[in-house]
């Protein structure tokens, strides 16, 4: 829905855009600012933006074809406490 703000703010504007879609401006403002400012992102989205390079490692280092569950066992055995729900998405 950002990506379609985006490309349509120069001829309509934010406002009434949003005030069209199920989409409050503050949201969209806000949305837009995470993105140039990554400590604006709420501590999950922080925590996942982490465990994906960590996740991405351990999968590259295993000739990518770890799953989620021995993806889930290499990071607690090196200590990187994690719950199995990040990884199902």
């Amino acid at each position: 829905m950002v990506d379609f703000i985006d490309d349509h703010r120069g001829v309509y504007g934010v406002e009434p855009i949003c005030a069209v879609l199920p989409i409050a401006p503050s949201t969209y403002y806000e949305w837009k600012a995470a993105g140039e400012d990554p400590s604006r992102r709420s501590l999950r989205a922080q925590r996942d933006e982490e465990l994906k390079t960590e996740i991405r490692r351990i999968w590259d280092r295993n000739l990518s074809v770890y799953g989620a569950r021995k993806v889930l066992k290499q990071l607690n055995r090196e200590g990187i406490a994690v719950a199995r729900c990040p990884l199902s998405g």
